[in-house]
Formats: C-alpha cells, structure tokens, sequence
C-alpha cells in the first residue's frame, strides 16, 4: 500500500476558483457546532471530510423532533468517511489521513479525541502544520470539563433570562449560541491558517459555548455597568422608540411596526392617512409620544385591527419604516427575497425530496456560494478517499466486510442476501 506525498498538492489559480479549494479539512464532529464550522469552509470550496463512526455513521443522522433537519442544514459540500477509530486498522486509516490535511475540527466531549490517540499533540506529530480546532462547552478554565449544550449556556450566560418575560427564562427559538460558536471556530481557522502563510506554523485554536454566549451578552453587560442598575428581560425592558411593538390585524395575523424618528412619524402619518395624529402637536417629538403611549397605543391597536396585513405592509412600505410581518420557519421557502435574490441552495433530504435552505450569508464580488455536493450517505466517499491514501480495491472491500469502514458503494455486509429476505 503506498502512501502519498501530504505536500504534493497544488491549489488552482482560475477566476472561477472557489477561495478556500485549496484547503483540505477533516471533521470530527457531530450536532451543531462543529459541522456548522465546517460548512462555513465547505460553502467556500474547502474540501471538507466528515470522519463518522462505523458501521452506524453519525447519530445526528437518525435525531428526531428539533434535531431531524440538524444533518440536511450543516453537511452540504462534504464528504463522508466511515471508519471504526477504535480498531488499529482505523485507526491506520485516519492517521494516514490526517498527515494529508490542513484543518482539524472537533467538537466532541471532553477527553474524547485524547482517548482516540487524536488529541492535538499526537496529531501535530504526525502533520507540524495542521491547524486543529477544538471547539467546546467551555475554554479552559474551572468549567473546562463540563458538558454543555446550546441550551445550558443560554441559562448560564443570562441570554435566557433576557429573551423571556420575567420569571420566565426562555431559550431562543434555533440553536444560535452553537451556530456563531461554530462561525468564530471557522473565523479562528481562518485566521490561523493566514497566519501559517507567514510562519509555516501550525496551531491549536478553540472556541467554548458558554464564551460564545457571553460575548453575545456584552452590550447587555455594558449597559447594567452604565446604568448601576438590574437589566430587565426583554419583554420588561423600556424602549427608546414610542412605537416598536407587535400589533394585531383583522384577518388574524401579526405584524411588528417601528417608529424610530420623527420623520418616520411624519411619513407614518401621511401613509396611513392619519392627519389627525400628524396635527396633534403633543405627538410631535419621540419624547413626547413615549410619554403619550398609554394612549397612543390603543388608538393605533384599534387601527391595524381595522387593516389587514397586506394593507398594512403596503402602507408601511410606502412610508419607508422598518415592519415585519411576523413569519413561521416554513414560510422562508417561498419569500420573495430569498427566493428572487437567489437566497436559498436546493438541497436533497434523506429521502430524495428536494426542499430549498439558506446559502451562506455572504458575498465576495457579488458571488454567493452554493451547493456543489448533497449531504452525502454514510460512507459516501470512503473508497475514493482511501484510495488516494494507497489503499487497494481489494483492501477497501476487506475492511468494509469487517465494519472497519463502510464503502457507500457496497451493500452492508449484514443485509439480507435476496435468498434470505422472507
């Protein structure tokens, strides 16, 4: 079995070039946050390997209720290898790999990739200049050791506390403590990978959850440091804005209006033909319309109850105030923006139905980086990245009839012969 040369690659310089095609990167992951990392890379063209445990493959896979759409969103424009990392042979393999890669990722619980023999120093010894990305609960620290998920941190850093009514700590409604955690990993890995232009080094980089989370509460902070003061959950909170608020309509919706500015009143007032409200000289500033809430809001509830919500959009449109109508996960697929601005990526789910999810939020030169690989099946790719690690077809049909790896291109050595199904 020959083994390649991991400094005989040679990146593409086309106009065409994705910006990251040249980076090679391996996932140890699962869930959210690391593969969330991982996409970032993979959108941009890295090539990013899933190593997922045979014979089963990754356990995000089978997640039912919230977790279900976990794989579909975060493993587009990867490739799967399958391999039990407990046996010495798969552990050959990944090893074997590892030497070829650029970027390590990893998000498993704590000592887990050191009882693998994968812990980043047994990895720099193998490839000096991989950049390994340990992304945890917590950085080190006297919480280092703990298991955290998305929802701990959300109770522990006050964000909880600040999107519930009083009383009422609430989680947010998507896992966005592990999505930004996986972006500031996958902003690390870049910025470390620069940084290895210049020093030929390579680097252990981490990112936690629970810092995440406090990062995200920093203005709250800053703001209970100015005002010596308790912060108030965002539902008690006082706004600075007379109207900015969800508001009823007749046909049984709801729709957020902001009124920020007294131009905005004046054009509010003018859209919805309300020059009653425009004449009345004690709502003519911001401040004078904050001390004027308690009756100015029953008098515009009365009104968008009377409007439906399409009124209600046209007008505030006309106006040029900020208004949301308020939308259902579902109702993303066929939003006008994302759809004529070519927002969404059409991606296959586990069944082969095609739905459309959201493309990277990003572009560079007004491109926007799409789908060039479903989210693969288990093993998808494992024959043809063991065969440019030296392994010969006949090794590769070998390990796969031991569960040492799973080759997608072959029937699991367990399934029913045609002669054995009932």
């Amino acid at each position: 079995m020959e083994r390649p040369d991991p400094t005989a690659r040679a990146a593409q310089s086309s106009p065409e070039a994705l910006p990251l095609q040249d980076i090679r990167v391996v996932e140890f992951t699962h869930a959210v946050m690391g593969p969330a990392a991982g996409l970032i890379l993979a959108d941009l063209g890295a090539e990013v390997i899933r190593v997922e445990p045979a014979p089963q493959g990754d356990h995000t896979r089978r997640l039912k209720g919230f977790g279900s759409g976990y794989y579909t969103f975060f493993n587009r424009n990867k490739k799967s290898l399958a391999v039990d990392l407990k046996t010495p042979e798969g552990q050959e393999i990944v090893r074997a790999l590892l030497a070829t890669m650029d970027v390590l990722i990893e998000n498993f619980a704590p000592g887990t990739m050191e009882r693998l023999g994968l812990g980043y120093p047994a990895v720099r010894e193998l490839n000096p200049t991989i950049i390994y990305c340990s992304l945890k609960g917590f950085m080190e620290g006297p919480y280092q050791h703990r298991t955290a998920l998305d929802e701990v941190v959300q109770m522990m850093s006050g964000l909880a506390y600040m999107t519930g009514p009083p009383g009422q700590p609430l989680r947010a409604g998507a896992s966005i403590v592990d999505i930004l955690g996986g972006t500031f990993g996958a902003v690390a890995i870049l910025t470390a990978l620069r940084e290895r232009e210049r020093t030929g080094q390579g680097a252990f980089v981490q990112n936690g959850l629970f810092e995440t989370a406090a990062y995200i509460m920093g203005q709250h902070m800053a703001y209970a440091a100015m005002a010596q003061e308790p912060v108030p959950p965002m539902p008690a909170r006082v706004s600075p804005w007379a109207v900015y608020r969800l508001f009823h309509t007749a046909d049984g919706q709801q729709v957020f209006v902001g009124i920020t500015s007294d131009k905005h009143w004046q054009a509010f007032c003018q859209a919805f033909q309300r020059p009653d409200l425009l004449a009345d000289e004690s709502l003519a500033t911001n401040a004078q319309r904050v001390d004027a809430r308690d009756r100015l809001h029953p008098e515009l509830e009365r009104m968008f109850g009377r409007m439906s919500l399409e009124e209600i959009v046209d007008r505030c449109q006309e106006a040029g105030i900020p208004f949301a109508p308020v939308a259902r996960p579902e109702d993303l697929f066929q939003d006008p923006h994302l759809v004529q601005s070519h927002g969404l990526v059409d991606v296959a789910l586990p069944n082969g139905q095609r739905i459309r999810l959201p493309r990277l939020p990003i572009a560079i030169r007004h491109v926007r980086y799409g789908l060039r690989r479903d989210p693969p099946a288990i093993g998808a790719d494992t024959a043809a990245i063991l065969q440019s690690l030296g392994f010969h077809e006949a090794e590769i049909r070998r390990l796969h009839q031991a569960q040492i790896v799973v080759d997608g291109r072959l029937p699991s050595p367990h399934a029913p012969s045609e002669k054995e199904k009932p």
